[in-house]
């Protein structure tokens, strides 16, 4: 299996920025934690600030991967454009956050990309990437 994750905007400085919501692990650092969790899955991770550049990655890789794991950051909440590519692609999307959104911001509470994606996962800390990806590996099983 092949799953890509992708993190939207200043999801590169995890392990720094506001470490009370976010923790104090880096992305680097998890993906080797990850990839050592999963050794039977081709884990592949993407990150960008840019709108554009997340729908350009999504796009690139979503009609051949097995499986996408998003975290759109404060996309999440704003983004038809990226909610209109997860319903173009053939590969399978999880949304995920490292916070409960629905416990922060009210305007957290509401998710443009959900509808695209065949599940959402929050709240779990950086284990919610390992939980995506199980699900889509137990998902991709079952096919």
């Amino acid at each position: 299996m092949k799953i890509l994750i992708i993190n939207g905007p200043n999801l590169n400085l995890l392990g720094t920025r506001e470490p009370h919501i976010y923790g104090n692990r880096n992305m680097d650092t998890y993906m080797e934690e990850l990839r050592n969790a999963c050794p039977q899955v081709e884990l592949e991770y993407f990150q960008s600030n840019i709108e554009g550049v997340l729908i350009d990655k999504m796009q690139e890789v979503g009609f051949s991967y097995d499986g996408i794991v998003l975290n759109a950051g404060a996309y999440t909440h704003t983004s038809v454009a990226l909610l209109d590519c997860i319903r173009s692609l053939r590969t399978p999307v999880v949304e995920v956050h490292i916070s409960n959104v629905h416990a922060r911001e009210e305007f957290r509470n509401h998710s443009m990309i959900s509808a695209g994606c065949v599940g959402v996962i929050a709240g779990f800390g950086l284990d919610s990437y390992r939980l995506a990806v199980e699900a889509l590996v137990r998902s991709g099983q079952k096919k």
